[in-house]
């Protein structure tokens, strides 16, 4: 609501007739429990009375309490490209509840109260810091990982052998309820992610369970068939710019041994089973603890919205090796 306000003009602007002027000050009660005082706005620029009409369209045709609407059913990233559009959008986005109803989703594995607790102790309370600057998975594509290696051909009647560069893929899916999906596969990006949205023997999808502490991701997933096999990952969360979190290094890959007892005892929960193992210690004596040392190339995020156009589908004669930064 509009409330009029009275501020004296100093004498040195030479105005006797503006020497007291009425400004309209907009109460906003949500900033008082922030403590911020909104500078009230004259009606009018310089020394004209003519009121202020916003040039934009969109702006006089859509109410505010709709356009809060539309920002609040989109996902954090367009948030972000929205703000970039006019000075009015940017600070419609900058609304805490935006923010907080992402940190809440994306984070809450840990809990609202925990969530409550660390934006207040480490990010001043602002949930926009805390989303660009808190280590978080991205849900909405994939983390893939390319590997080439040199496989010798055999040609019969020649002096020299063929030499062909094999190239095959690690594929990442996280959810914030803890589970993820991986797939290793020659095939490209843009044919993976078609069946990339839940757990498939026939296209060999596994399920498994991963918890995110700092930057640090520790997943495990279980291998169905004649012998249990684990694979155990221990991944670093980083990104190139701020807020990105587009890379996952891979610091461990071991695929070790467990008993069927232990699979049935702990269902679903993985990381339940291999609470407390050593790094090479397995539980089935047919199947070893093996710590792999080649295939560790870093994870980069494909968004699904760019799956089709990524450098990740390039066949190998046009990109023996990638560089993921």
């Amino acid at each position: 609501m509009a409330s009029d306000i009275s501020i004296s003009v100093p004498s040195e602007l030479q105005f006797s007739h503006l020497r007291t002027v009425q400004f309209i000050g907009t109460e906003r009660p949500w900033l008082n429990l922030y403590g911020n005082r909104v500078r009230p706005v004259a009606p009018f620029g310089s020394v004209s009375s003519k009121p202020f009409i916003d040039p934009a369209l969109i702006h006089r045709c859509l109410p505010d309490e709709l356009l809060f609407e539309v920002f609040a059913r989109m996902s954090p990233y367009t948030l972000g490209r929205a703000s970039c559009v006019c000075r009015k959008w940017r600070y419609t986005i900058r609304n805490p509840s935006l923010w907080r109803n992402a940190c809440l989703k994306i984070w809450q594995s840990s809990g609202a109260e925990t969530n409550y607790r660390i934006v207040r102790s480490l990010y001043d309370g602002s949930w926009r810091k805390m989303w660009v600057l808190r280590p978080r998975i991205q849900n909405d594509g994939l983390y893939v990982s390319r590997n080439t290696y040199i496989r010798t051909g055999v040609a019969e009647w020649k002096v020299t052998n063929p030499v062909h560069v094999v190239c095959y893929y690690r594929y990442l899916r996280f959810y914030p309820s803890g589970k993820f999906l991986y797939k290793i596969s020659s095939q490209k990006v843009k044919e993976v992610a078609k069946c990339m949205n839940r757990a498939s023997k026939a296209d060999c999808v596994f399920k498994g369970d991963y918890i995110l502490t700092e930057d640090l991701v520790e997943t495990a997933l279980l291998y169905p068939g004649l012998r249990y096999t684990l694979l155990r990952m221990r991944l670093r969360l980083r990104g190139t710019t701020v807020g990105a979190n587009n890379r996952l290094d891979v610091l461990k890959l071991v695929t070790t041994g467990v008993n069927e007892s232990e699979v049935h005892n702990h269902g679903d929960d993985m990381l339940g089973i291999v609470n407390g193992w050593e790094e090479d210690e397995t539980h089935d004596p047919d199947v070893p603890a093996i710590s792999h040392r080649r295939g560790l190339t870093p994870f980069v995020f494909v968004p699904f919205e760019e799956v089709e156009t990524s450098v990740l589908n390039l066949p190998v004669d046009k990109m023996d090796y990638f560089v993921p930064g």
